[in-house]
């Protein structure tokens, strides 16, 4: 064969020519587009927008909400139902609030909320990985678990103020359990639900257990722990609101059922929206820390 005369080149398939046909006739850019034109980018953009515009619209409906709720609860109150009406309640929360009685019970209230909340969900989390995690323990924990989680906690607040007195510690107790059985469930419920398949992967790559106990049950548990301590607020508040109604000198609480003594129903309007509006924000505030330790999970 002659080195210097031309090659010819094999007869391409049909396959080969869509092939050929598919290529850049240019590196960098694409056919019927130039590059740099912004098309692709396009739905990136839109991709990127669309969270915060989803974000202001949930905003404006949230006001929307409010108004309407606040706009009906005035209608029934001029209607003639027992209610106040929203200026008798905003004047009683400007009194409460400039002779200082109001921030004193928020204070009061919050700190036991904070404590027992943090308390219980503190014991909650290694309880429930411990249970999800070992089925010796599991069979030992959770059969008492289940017990306490079938009485109310509103239901050992007597109970308690026997043995513990009339101070902070019965109330801090109460609130304490509440959170913790909220939190213990849903701990455990994550570590179980696992999927099996990472598990068994980190196992073949020769990861020891305590590494997939940090890099794989942990981060896969963090969403149920979440969602559990957004259910314990919840009943952190509602049995704090009791104990406060049994035993207590300060706190919403127990200005919500003096103020019930005297038939006070503005008084009794200002407490439960204090207690709704404290009780929202720390709500917002475990979201926003789920959208943070979570921003791998897909959502809606």
């Amino acid at each position: 064969m002659d080195p210097t005369r031309p090659q010819k080149e094999p007869p391409m398939s049909v396959l080969d020519k869509q092939g050929a046909d598919q290529r850049d006739p240019v590196p960098g850019k694409t056919r019927g587009r130039p590059a740099g034109s912004g098309a692709e980018d396009g739905p990136k953009n839109a991709r990127g927008r669309e969270p915060a515009a989803r974000r202001v619209l949930f905003l404006v409906l949230n006001a929307v909400s409010v108004l309407l709720g606040i706009g009906l609860w005035w209608v029934l109150a001029d209607a003639g139902f027992t209610l106040p009406t929203p200026p008798q309640v905003v004047s009683r929360a400007g009194t409460l609030i400039s002779n200082g009685t109001l921030a004193g019970d928020i204070r009061a209230s919050l700190t036991r909320v904070l404590i027992g909340f943090a308390l219980g969900t503190a014991a909650a989390v290694p309880v429930g990985f411990l249970m999800g995690w070992y089925h010796i323990l599991r069979g030992l924990i959770e059969p008492w678990i289940q017990f306490f989680r079938t009485i109310p906690p509103l239901a050992i607040i007597p109970l308690a103020v026997v043995i513990m007195g009339i101070d902070e510690t019965p109330k801090i107790f109460v609130i304490f359990l509440a959170a913790f059985l909220a939190c213990v469930v849903a701990t455990y419920q994550g570590v179980v639900n696992v999927d099996r398949t990472l598990i068994n992967a980190a196992r073949v790559l020769g990861a020891k257990d305590l590494t997939i106990f940090a890099r794989v049950v942990v981060p896969a548990s963090t969403p149920f722990i979440l969602v559990g301590m957004r259910v314990g607020l919840g009943s952190a508040w509602a049995t704090l609101v009791a104990a406060e109604l049994i035993a207590a000198q300060k706190g919403l609480g127990y200005r919500i059922q003096n103020a019930q003594l005297y038939y006070d129903l503005p008084t009794i309007f200002v407490g439960l929206i204090t207690i709704g509006i404290l009780g929202l924000l720390m709500d917002r505030a475990l979201l926003l820390a789920e959208r943070r330790l979570t921003g791998w999970q897909e959502r809606r």
